[in-house]
């Protein structure tokens, strides 16, 4: 799911909505993912919202969320972050440089009780939440920040037709001002 906007972060100097899309169906392209921006459409803000609105628009599906050991690591900030660990189960990708920061966090403090084991990730359909898994494979060393400096104009090459939300099936527009609607 990519975000209109992130709370956390400021919208200056954010690439356009439809450029982060495209770039996360590059990224995402050999895995089982379906890439959407969901919230431009549902108009939420947090995601614990953005959950709550995910579960009763496809009640029949059964989400899991995927969140970056760098996230996981100031969660306990998120609005609502212990009801959102109860809405779906959390899957968290490592990432380099963020492992100790993860492990020592207060979110991780409360969630540790809910650990699954990476053996257990094939049996996903059968999960429930509050659940936790560590997802340990060799993560992409990059760094969004840095890709960014390096080719500041990098959102130029997804500058197309609107890409398609792969859940919703709309197009993904962005505003006046290159952010999202």
């Amino acid at each position: 799911m990519v975000s209109p906007g992130n709370p956390l972060k400021p919208a200056k100097g954010m690439a356009p909505l439809a450029a982060r899309v495209g770039a996360a169906k590059v990224m995402s392209r050999n895995a089982p993912i379906r890439v959407t921006a969901i919230e431009q459409q549902l108009g939420t803000r947090y995601t614990v919202d953005t959950l709550r609105a995910l579960t009763r628009r496809y009640p029949k599906r059964r989400f899991i969320w995927l969140m970056g050991a760098d996230n996981l690591t100031q969660f306990h900030q998120w609005k609502d972050w212990r009801t959102m660990a109860g809405i779906m189960p959390i899957a968290v990708i490592a990432r380099p440089g963020y492992d100790a920061q993860a492990t020592a966090s207060p979110a991780m403090a409360w969630l540790r009780r809910y650990r699954l084991t990476a053996a257990r990730l094939r049996n996903r359909r059968e999960w429930s939440a509050p659940a936790l898994i560590e997802m340990r494979f060799d993560p992409d060393p990059r760094s969004a920040t840095v890709i960014r400096r390096a080719d500041p104009q990098w959102a130029a090459g997804f500058s197309g037709p609107p890409p398609r939300d792969e859940v919703t099936h709309s197009l993904i527009h962005n505003s006046a001002n290159g952010q999202a609607a």
